[in-house]
């Protein structure tokens, strides 16, 4: 008798995810984390005395009705915002504010935007659907499309189009057609770039970012919400998860990681952990990113090296910049922002640039120059979640691109990471001069870090980052590879790295699930 009938590896909100479906299921499922607490990058984490951080996924993500009812999503407690996010240039323009509300939002956009931008954001959402339906993002349960069955979910000449957009176009070429004003529309052209190139490593009007671009619009057809801010931030998610597995009578074990996994005959038959113990299992599920689990964790006899180095070349390549701050108070914004004083819009604020602006930081990251106007994306939680920070307090986090990843120039490590650090506090006290004096405490993190944390290959919180190159037939469902499965009977693949990608919606690890239930029964 094996000691379990089913191995989960990695307990992020994929691997939490599979293990839970697994459980409930009938089987015996251990999950196996390597690090301290469960939820990986869906964490939300002490990280300074009474201030608590969601360290990198933030928002829980509209996802398939199906995964959503089978893991009990809708019973989550959310927060309530009236404004999910607020998106400017800081050049005294018009901010974007995203009321949860739509005729809200449309509203909004009318009076102060302009018609043109009500019209090119529609335009936009309707040349999603085509690349929607093409990539699959919340396809639960279903392979991977080749390149001919994407064409094939085009229903006119319109379609066809916007699919070749999506797998050679940029950002830039789709933005100009939709929203064409670089002043009047800047705003909206900053954070839909920003949207799309943080999954990528590649400036927006670089042939083929378009595919990120249609990968952070797509929304499920049948399940078509705004995504979700969770009260006790998103590790509330993973403390759902845990506990779905674990009070339906599966285990969760933390500091246990796995160093290999066993095979004989052309099959799983468990995993050897590093303290050189092995468990036993005939199902064995890999939350870790597939490149990690194929040539790290596999004996590379159980793989043929043609197969083995086609999961060598995926892209890692993360280049961001991640902090979090400790404040003695909120900050007090300037005019023209001082609508930004208000707690309702506050919960996530965009200081954003221009496409041309993100494009030429991306090239010149690329040199190891550190952007002097870098991009961000700030969040201030505790605003509307009190419990995140000591009364009065405030945990507040910032994310921004591009941090050099190829080149230093000149400039060690550290000191690139310190001068970033600096100018992002320093865009934030423009708008709010006393921003830099409430600090705390704070600290910065970078890809390496990120990478060392929640072993992500390059930090690369995608596992595998979205080029066109990478989706679709080349991006690994739970068995790898559509034209080239894992010859491993029992093995699945299910981190974001795999088909339906990042972005917590859990439909890798519900993905994988679901393949190895098929193949026990």
């Amino acid at each position: 008798m094996p000691d379990y009938d089913a191995i989960v590896i990695g307990a992020g909100h994929n691997g939490l995810a599979a293990a839970a479906l697994l459980q409930r299921a009938g089987m015996r499922t251990l999950c196996l984390e390597s690090k301290l607490y469960a939820g990986g990058m869906a964490s939300t984490v002490e990280l300074f005395d009474g201030y608590k951080f969601e360290i990198a996924g933030s928002l829980q993500f509209p996802t398939s009705a199906v995964v959503s009812h089978e893991l009990g999503l809708d019973a989550l407690p959310t927060v309530d915002v009236d404004v999910m996010s607020v998106s400017l240039r800081g050049i005294g323009d018009d901010p974007v504010i995203y009321y949860t509300d739509p005729m809200k939002l449309l509203t909004h956009l009318n009076e102060v935007h302009g018609a043109e931008a009500v019209n090119g954001m529609a335009g936009l959402m309707a040349w999603s659907l085509a690349p929607t339906r093409a990539l699959g993002r919340f396809d639960a349960a279903t392979p991977p499309k080749t390149l001919d069955e994407m064409y094939a979910c085009a229903q006119n000449e319109f379609e066809h189009s916007a699919i070749t957009d999506m797998l050679f176009g940029s950002v830039t070429d789709v933005l100009n057609r939709y929203l064409p004003d670089p002043e009047k529309h800047g705003a909206l052209r900053g954070m839909l770039s920003f949207l799309a190139v943080n999954t990528t490593y590649r400036g927006p009007a670089t042939p083929g970012s378009a595919a990120a671009l249609a990968f952070g619009l797509a929304v499920p057809d049948e399940n078509a919400v705004l995504m979700k801010k969770l009260r006790g931030g998103i590790g509330s998610l993973t403390t759902h998860l845990s506990d779905l597995l674990t009070v339906g009578g599966g285990e969760l074990r933390l500091r246990s990681q796995v160093e290999e996994i066993r095979t004989a005959d052309g099959r799983v038959t468990g995993v050897r952990l590093q303290d050189g113990s092995e468990i036993s299992a005939p199902i064995v599920v890999s939350a870790l990113a597939p490149d990690l689990t194929v040539t790290g964790l596999l004996d590379a006899a159980a793989v043929p090296a043609e197969a083995r180095e086609r999961y060598t070349r995926v892209d890692h390549r993360g280049s961001y910049l991640q902090m979090h701050f400790a404040l003695d108070g909120i900050p007090t914004f300037t005019e023209p922002y001082g609508m930004l004083n208000d707690p309702e819009m506050q919960s996530a604020i965009g200081l954003f640039n221009t496409p041309e602006e993100l494009q030429q930081q991306w090239e010149d990251c690329r040199r190891g120059i550190v952007p002097a106007d870098p991009a961000i994306a700030m969040q201030m939680p505790s605003v509307k979640d009190p419990g995140l920070a000591p009364p009065g307090k405030h945990a507040v986090s910032a994310f921004s691109l591009w941090f050099p990843v190829e080149e230093s120039a000149g400039a060690s490590y550290g000191e690139l990471k310190n001068q970033m650090g600096q100018r992002v506090i320093d865009k934030i006290n423009r708008l709010a001069p006393d921003f830099e004096s409430l600090i705390s405490r704070h600290t910065t993190f970078t890809p390496k870090h990120m990478g060392t944390m929640f072993g992500a290959p390059g930090g690369d919180y995608c596992h595998g980052l979205i080029h066109p190159e990478q989706m679709g037939p080349n991006r690994p469902g739970p068995r790898g590879y559509a034209d080239q499965e894992l010859p491993v009977q029992g093995l699945y693949l299910g981190s974001a790295g795999c088909h339906g990608g990042p972005g917590i919606t859990f439909i890798p690890g519900y993905n994988a699930a679901k393949a190895a239930l098929a193949d026990a029964r």
